[in-house]
C-alpha cells in the first residue's frame, strides 16, 4: 500500500455498484455510531483529507475511515469506499499519533495515515463488515451476518437494475409517453412508483434489497419492473373472517367463490386475495397457525390483474386503478425485522388514524381541497398477519393530474433527466427550487397544523404523494395525497385541549405506543419523517445535483418551517414554541437508527420499542450559520 493513493485504490478495488453501496453503508454506520465508529474515533487530518481512526485493540491496532464533512443527519460521511486496517504501530512513530501526523519526518506517504508496512485495505462489503463485526459484542455478531446478507441481496438487485434500466424505460415510454411530466391519472402514476423504486433510500443503504427473492421473482412482482400479474385468492370460512367497512364493504370487483371455480363454497366462504409470492410454504404455515388448514381453500386459478406500487406488497387493479389492495408478503425490507406482513391491529389503527385526520380537516377548511386522503376504512383479516387485506380507495377526479410519491422526485426519468426537472418545466417555469418551495410551503403548513393538535404522522416519502394539475382557472395547483396513517404519535393531553369532545379515545386504536402524555415522541417523529425525509433530503439532494447552493436550499427549508411554526403561536407552552425549541433551534436533532434497530441488534440489545422509531442524534442543518460566505 505504500505510495498508493486511496482514490486509485477505491476505483479499482470494487465494481461501481459495490463501491456505491459500501459508501452508503459506511456513512450509515458512522451516523448510527455502530461499534463506536462516530463517538470513539479520533480525527486525523492528512494531505488527502480527513480520516477517522478507531482503536481496534490494546496493541495499537486501528481502523481508519476516510471521511468528508456532510451535515445531513451526520457531521461526516464516508469519502471513499474503504477501510484501512492497521495491525500495530500507533506509538507516535508512524504518523498516526492522534494529532495530524503530517510533519514529513515519519516515513509516511501522507495519503492514508499508515506507514505502508502494516496496513490492509478493505474495499468490499464483506471485508469491511467482517472487520467491524470483530469489534462488536459477540451477542451482536448474528446481526452483522444478517446485514451482510442484506448487502449481498441489495448488490444483486442494483446490478439487475443496471442491466434492465433501458428495457424498463422503453417499456414505460411505450405505455405512457416519452415525457414523465405528462403521465397523468392514477394508472400512469404507477409508472412514477417504478422510477422511485430504482432510487436509493435517503437513509437506509440496503433499501433496494428484499429478503429471499431472486431475480425472476423481482422481475415478475417488484415495482421497479412495472409487471402485471394475476392475484391468487383464498376462500375463507365466513366465521373466521373479520370484515370492516360499512354495509357493503367489499369492492364491486370482489369475486365470489363461484367466480374462482369454487361454487360449492359460495354460501359458507368469502374470498381473500393472496399475493402470489405468499402462496406455498408461507401460506400453508399461516393456515396451520390460524387453525384454518383444511377449511380455507386456495383457488386454482388467478383472478384480477394487478400492478405493484412502490411498497410492492400493495398492488393496484388494472381494471380499477383507484383501488389498491395491500397484501402481506413473507419478505422484509429496510431491516431484517421489518417484515412486510400485515398485523390485524395496524388495519384498525389505519382506519382510526384516517378518521382523526378527517376531524382535523373539518376544523381547518383550507386543507379541504389541498390535502386528500385515501380511504382505508375497508379491510378484512383472518387473525393472522399473512391472512389480511386493506382495500385502499383513492379519491375521484384525478384523471388529469400528475400523481407521484415524493420518493420519485429525484429519480431519473426516461431520457436521463431528473423527474423534478421535467415537472418544474411543466408546472413551475423550469425552476426545480420553486417546485420544492411550493411543496415545502404546503407540507409544513399541514404537518405543523397537525402538531398543533398534538399529532405527527409517519408520512414519509412513500406515504405522501404529490398531485399536480392545472385547474380551469389557470395556474398550477399542488395537493398532497396521504395514505398509511396507522403509525402516528399523539400527545393526548395537547389533542384533548385542541379537540375537546372530538378527541379520539385511545381505546379506538390497537397500538398503545401511539399515545403519550408529552411532545417528545411527536417532535421526534415530526423531525425524522417530515423534516429529514420530506424536506432535508431534497435540499441536500438538489444541492448534490447542482440545482442550487446547499446554503440556499437549507435556508429555504428553515424559512418555510419557521413561517409555519409562527402560525402556531410561539408564546410559552404554545405548540410553535415547542417546535422552535425542538427543531429550529436545537443543537442536535433526532436521527433514525434504522440498521441498528432493524437488523444489527435485537430489540433486547437495542432497547427499541419500535424499530422504525429508534433514534440517535445528528447535527441540526437548520441552525443559522453566522459565517456570511
Amino acid at each position: 500500500m505504500a505510495g498508493s493513493a486511496p482514490g486509485a485504490i477505491a476505483a479499482t478495488a470494487a465494481d461501481p455498484a459495490e463501491a456505491a453501496l459500501l459508501l452508503r453503508v459506511l456513512s450509515t454506520f458512522l451516523r448510527e455510531d455502530v461499534v463506536g465508529l462516530r463517538t470513539r474515533s479520533t480525527v486525523v487530518e492528512r494531505p488527502d483529507g480527513t480520516w477517522l481512526r478507531l482503536a481496534d485493540g490494546g496493541d495499537g491496532a486501528a481502523l481508519l475511515l476516510p471521511v468528508v464533512e456532510d451535515g445531513f443527519q451526520s457531521r461526516y460521511a464516508a469519502r471513499l469506499p474503504l477501510l484501512v486496517r492497521k495491525s500495530h504501530g500507533t506509538d507516535g512513530t508512524d504518523g498516526t499519533d492522534g494529532t495530524d501526523g503530517t510533519d514529513g519526518t515519519d516515513g509516511t506517504d501522507g495519503t492514508d495515515g499508515t506507514d505502508g508496512t502494516d496496513a490492509a485495505e478493505l474495499t468490499g462489503c464483506e471485508a469491511v463488515l467482517g472487520a467491524l463485526s470483530a469489534l462488536a459484542d459477540p451477542a451482536d455478531r448474528a446481526g452483522f451476518d444478517a446485514f451482510a446478507e442484506e448487502c449481498r441481496q441489495t448488490l444483486a438487485t442494483m446490478r439487475l437494475h443496471d442491466r434492465t434500466a433501458a428495457e424498463v424505460a422503453d417499456a414505460l415510454t411505450a405505455r405512457y409517453g416519452t415525457d414523465a411530466a405528462d403521465w397523468t391519472g392514477l394508472a400512469a402514476g404507477l409508472a412514477h412508483d417504478t422510477l422511485a423504486a430504482r432510487l436509493d433510500h435517503p437513509v437506509y443503504p440496503t433499501a433496494r434489497g428484499r429478503s429471499a427473492l431472486d431475480d425472476d421473482q423481482l422481475r415478475s412482482y417488484a415495482p421497479e419492473f412495472h409487471p402485471r400479474f394475476g392475484l391468487r385468492w383464498l376462500a375463507v370460512p365466513r366465521h373466521a373472517l373479520t370484515v370492516r367497512g360499512g354495509a357493503a364493504p367489499l369492492p364491486e370487483h370482489w369475486p365470489s367463490p363461484a367466480d374462482l371455480g369454487l361454487a360449492e363454497l359460495s354460501g359458507s366462504h368469502l374470498a381473500l386475495p393472496v399475493h402470489p409470492l405468499t402462496v406455498g410454504a408461507p401460506l400453508r404455515e399461516a393456515l396451520r397457525a390460524a387453525g384454518l388448514e383444511g377449511e380455507a381453500v386456495l383457488a386454482g386459478r388467478p383472478y384480477l390483474e394487478a400492478v405493484p406500487t412502490l411498497s410492492m406488497r400493495t398492488v393496484a387493479l388494472t381494471a380499477d386503478p383507484a383501488l389498491h389492495l395491500k397484501l402481506p408478503l413473507a419478505t422484509a425490507t429496510l431491516g431484517l425485522r421489518n417484515r412486510r406482513t400485515i398485523k390485524p391491529g395496524t388495519l384498525v389503527d389505519g382506519a382510526a388514524g384516517q378518521r382523526l385526520l378527517e376531524t382535523v380537516i373539518a376544523r381547518e377548511p383550507r386543507f379541504t381541497d389541498t390535502v386528500l386522503l385515501a380511504d382505508e376504512t375497508v379491510y378484512a383479516h383472518a387473525g393472522h398477519e399473512l391472512l389480511a387485506v386493506l382495500c385502499r380507495r383513492y379519491p375521484a377526479g384525478l384523471d388529469h393530474a400528475v400523481i407521484l410519491p415524493m420518493a420519485a422526485l429525484l429519480s431519473e426519468a426516461p431520457g436521463g433527466r431528473l423527474l423534478i426537472d421535467r415537472l418544474a418545466e411543466r408546472f413551475y417555469g423550469g425552476d426545480p427550487v420553486a417546485l420544492l418551495d411550493a411543496c415545502l410551503t404546503l407540507l409544513f403548513d399541514w404537518q405543523t397544523t397537525l402538531f398543533g393538535y398534538g399529532m405527527a404522522l409517519e408520512s414519509h416519502q412513500q406515504n405522501v404523494s404529490l398531485v399536480f394539475d392545472r385547474p380551469p382557472d389557470g395556474g398550477t395547483r399542488l395537493r398532497l395525497l396521504l395514505k398509511d396513517n396507522d403509525g402516528p404519535r399523539v400527545n393526548i393531553r395537547r389533542m384533548r385541549e385542541a379537540l375537546g369532545g372530538d378527541a379520539p379515545d385511545p381505546a379506538a386504536f390497537d397500538d398503545a405506543r401511539i399515545f403519550g402524555e408529552d411532545d417528545r415522541a411527536v417532535t421526534d417523529l415530526f423531525t425524522t419523517i417530515t423534516l429529514h425525509l420530506c424536506a432535508g433530503a431534497y435540499a441536500f439532494g438538489l444541492a448534490r445535483h447542482g440545482r442550487a447552493p446547499l446554503r440556499t436550499l437549507t435556508g429555504l427549508v428553515r424559512d418555510r418551517l419557521a413561517e409555519a411554526v409562527e402560525r402556531l403561536g410561539t408564546g410559552p407552552g404554545e405548540p410553535g414554541a415547542v417546535l422552535r425549541a425542538a427543531v429550529l433551534d436545537a443543537h442536535e436533532l433526532p436521527v433514525k437508527a434504522m440498521i441498528t434497530a432493524g437488523t444489527l441488534l435485537t430489540k433486547e440489545r437495542s432497547g427499541a420499542a419500535d424499530i422504525n422509531k429508534h433514534y440517535t442524534t445528528g447535527p441540526n442543518y437548520l441552525r443559522r450559520v453566522r459565517d456570511p460566505k
